[in-house]
């Protein structure tokens, strides 16, 4: 007998739709737990009731629209600008604000938003033959993706190591002429800090340059916080200079991927944004944002989820949010040899630890053995390794339960000791060049790594290996450890 299965995704013959579904099931068993409260990164989970199950409807209703003509299909656009709208009201744009005219785009994500930000403050001086970014090195790396796609020349502004933020002298001194936009953080990913952006703004818009806020993470927090009674600095349209800000709706709206906002202060300033070409035989072509195609079932899941939970909605998610953000900074404050690498400002906990017995590679490894996944960040330019929490609403029912398991697994990780690799390895991890890397090499070291093996439960070896190879070196291993997991099935 045939086995309709075959051993890939395309059999000889078709199988029974509730068996592929099983076999999808059985494929999603491997994965991080994508609700629960326990994953601190990549997922945003409200633990809202039903709310699911809303969205994919409203995904499964619209997964087939094309977003290439907005002309062809109404439905989907009447949605996108509504999205737009909400994402500019809550950022301080439209009618009565000092921003009336906010124009916006939606995108698949973040990194899509910022490279459009990129491009559209490039595209608008063609002039300059060699333009620049100025980003502080806390900006997110989508900047710098951004900078190699489109041959933008970036320029890095440090941080205090104190205050995790850039100094504003630093960022004027590192205008140039050639400098086509400035950006600030709202707040920082890796440490949840908010950038002094109305000073950042200000430097910028004297110099005549564009400013894009970086909120992918923070713009859609910030604001609910802000009503809650938190201390958040100024940060968006409100903030004269602000010409343009990005916030994720995949993130802290609680929609599902991929849905990202980029906002401009005016429709002039989008323009360059658009590509459009009509020299050539076929339909003329005009995009807002780098996919010519796009599914409407992102844009109407965001849609639903955001006319379902409303601002009272975001408003109790928020307090839910912080709430438990706090409760974590506690847990963190009780543990001998932890610290909080920031006080937090937003929906982050980031710590380190000041023993050197403890190893916060190996703690991170212990926490994701009691079920806590959590992200670690290597060491940076002066700033030490840390342990990054993204916090969301449906962390306030664990709270009580992580401050026990942080405990614990500080203490099997300082039984464990820290990793201790090979001096040999060492050496070569501060010795070889990227151009010396030998497929047999990169394989031999992921074996010894223990990469491919199965489940990436045990990361230690690998993180303390990453944080001992300089950056050029530290990015080339990476590329080729993730090329080896990405091979097709036969």
């Amino acid at each position: 007998m045939t086995d309709t299965a075959g051993t890939g995704a395309l059999p000889v013959e078709g199988v029974p739709a509730a068996r592929v579904l099983d076999e999808i099931r059985a494929l999603r068993a491997a994965d991080r737990p994508t609700h629960g409260g326990r994953l601190f990164a990549y997922v945003y989970d409200p633990g809202v009731a039903g709310l699911d199950e809303l969205a994919q409807a409203a995904h499964a209703e619209s997964a087939h629209v094309n977003g290439l003509d907005p002309t062809a299909f109404p439905s989907l656009l009447a949605m996108e600008n509504a999205v737009v709208g909400a994402a500019a009201r809550l950022l301080g744009g439209g009618p009565g604000t000092s921003a009336p005219d906010v124009v916006g785009s939606v995108t698949s994500g973040g990194t899509e938003s910022l490279i459009l930000a990129v491009k559209a403050a490039r595209d608008a001086r063609p002039d300059l033959a060699e333009p620049r970014i100025v980003v502080p090195v806390s900006g997110h790396a989508a900047f710098a993706k951004a900078a190699h796609y489109l041959r933008v020349a970036l320029d890095p502004v440090p941080v205090d190591p104190a205050t995790l933020r850039p100094a504003v002298a630093d960022v004027a001194a590192a205008i140039r002429p050639e400098t086509v936009l400035v950006v600030a953080s709202a707040p920082s990913y890796a440490h949840g800090v908010v950038d002094p952006v109305a000073e950042i703004a200000a430097v910028a818009a004297a110099a005549g340059v564009r400013c894009h806020v970086d909120a992918c993470f923070g713009g859609w927090t910030l604001p609910w916080l802000r009503r809650l009674g938190a201390p958040v600095p100024p940060f968006d349209f409100a903030v004269p200079g602000v010409t343009s800000i990005s916030v994720d709706l995949h993130k802290y709206a609680y929609a599902p991927k991929g849905v990202s906002v980029l906002l401009h202060r005016d429709a002039g300033l989008r323009a360059p944004q658009f590509f459009a070409y009509a020299d050539w035989p076929g339909y003329t072509m005009v995009n807002p944002v780098i996919a010519s195609t796009r599914s409407g079932g992102p844009i109407a899941a965001a849609y639903a989820t955001l006319r379902h939970l409303g601002e009272d909605g975001y408003l109790r998610l928020a307090a839910l949010t912080r709430d438990a953000v706090a409760g974590l900074a506690d847990a963190v404050r009780a543990v001998d040899g932890l610290r909080l690498l920031a006080e937090p400002e937003s929906t982050v906990v980031c710590f380190t630890a000041d023993d050197p017995g403890l190893d916060l590679f190996v703690l991170v490894d212990e926490l994701t053995a009691r079920g806590w996944h959590t992200q670690p960040q290597l060491a940076y330019a002066g700033l030490p390794a840390s342990v990054h929490l993204t916090v969301t609403a449906a962390v306030a029912p664990r709270v009580a339960e992580f401050g026990p398991a942080l405990a614990e697994a500080v203490a099997a990780a300082r039984a464990a000791g820290p990793v201790v690799l090979p001096p040999e390895l060492l050496a070569l991890a501060g010795s070889l060049t990227p151009e010396a890397l030998t497929p047999d090499l990169i394989v031999g070291l992921a074996a010894g790594l223990g990469l491919g093996a199965g489940p990436a439960d045990r990361m230690a070896a690998v993180n303390t290996l990453l944080e001992a190879a300089p950056v050029r070196l530290r990015e080339r291993l990476l590329v080729e450890f993730v090329g080896l997991l990405q091979r097709p099935t036969w």
